[in-house]
């Protein structure tokens, strides 16, 4: 496995870490990414946090030539930060391009895993529900709410994924080409079905990778009862989009 993962395109591949109030994890964060090869990048694009993130970003621009800083003036949302962090790397020469919380929840080790797997896919989805229930440390009501949403995600739309709203994906150019960026609808959590739900409906390549899911180590979990309530009417929103034949625009 170690041969294996000297041998993958770690130096097309950028990983990008949306930041909101992540100062007990960012610089953590850092190191785990570049232990895991030095030749990765890594897009931080902040919000504007109050507590200092991305100031801990610039301390350490100096000696990683590959950390990179986007900041943005307050909350914009987490499907915003990710549209702009894909056109960013689609103006650069990266073929691979992560998803991945600040939080741990993630863990950076599965990387290469997925890095792995999407060298032969589209869209490689660091999957929790694949294999069984992975998740550690999530409340029941939580889990049992997360684990009947995909259920329902899947009866709606028809999709082939068994986790449908994951944050830890791998895309590659050709997936992130498939989709017109300045015409997604989501912003929220429903913004991972929206991309998963356009990439299948073109036909491309998902590959579920079974990961642990942590519930965040320090700070404070974003998840709220709008998020649920937009994911909710997201995905009806979707499946008639298709079914209209204007889920995919040029």
């Amino acid at each position: 496995m170690q041969e294996k993962s000297l041998s993958l395109p770690f130096a097309k591949s950028l990983i990008i870490i949306p930041t909101y109030n992540e100062i007990d994890n960012i610089s953590k964060m850092i190191d785990a990414i570049f232990n895991i090869n030095e030749n990765l990048s890594l897009l931080i694009i902040d919000d504007g946090s109050p507590d200092g993130t991305a100031q801990v970003v610039k301390d350490l621009q100096s000696k990683l030539k590959k950390l990179h800083l986007i900041e943005r003036s307050g909350k914009l949302g987490l499907g915003t930060a990710y549209i702009t962090g894909f056109k960013w790397a689609l103006e650069r020469d990266f073929e691979y391009v992560f998803e991945m919380d600040c939080d741990f929840s993630h863990d950076p080790n599965d990387v290469p895993r997925l890095l792995e797997a999407a060298t032969t896919n589209d869209l490689v989805i660091g999957s929790r529900y694949v294999d069984g229930i992975r998740i550690i440390n999530w409340p029941f009501r939580r889990l049992l709410l997360s684990y009947c949403a995909s259920i329902y995600t899947r009866f709606v739309t028809g999709i082939k994924v068994q986790d449908t709203t994951g944050g830890f994906k791998c895309f590659t150019r050709k997936a992130l080409e498939s989709i017109n960026l300045n015409n997604i609808m989501s912003n929220g959590y429903s913004f991972q079905l929206e991309l998963n739900y356009k990439i299948w409906c073109q036909n491309l390549t998902i590959k579920e990778v079974p990961i642990i899911f942590y519930e965040r180590r320090d700070g404070q979990s974003k998840m709220n009862n709008s998020i649920i309530v937009e994911a909710f009417f997201s995905v009806f929103r979707l499946r008639i989009k298709k079914m209209l034949g204007s889920l995919i625009s040029p």
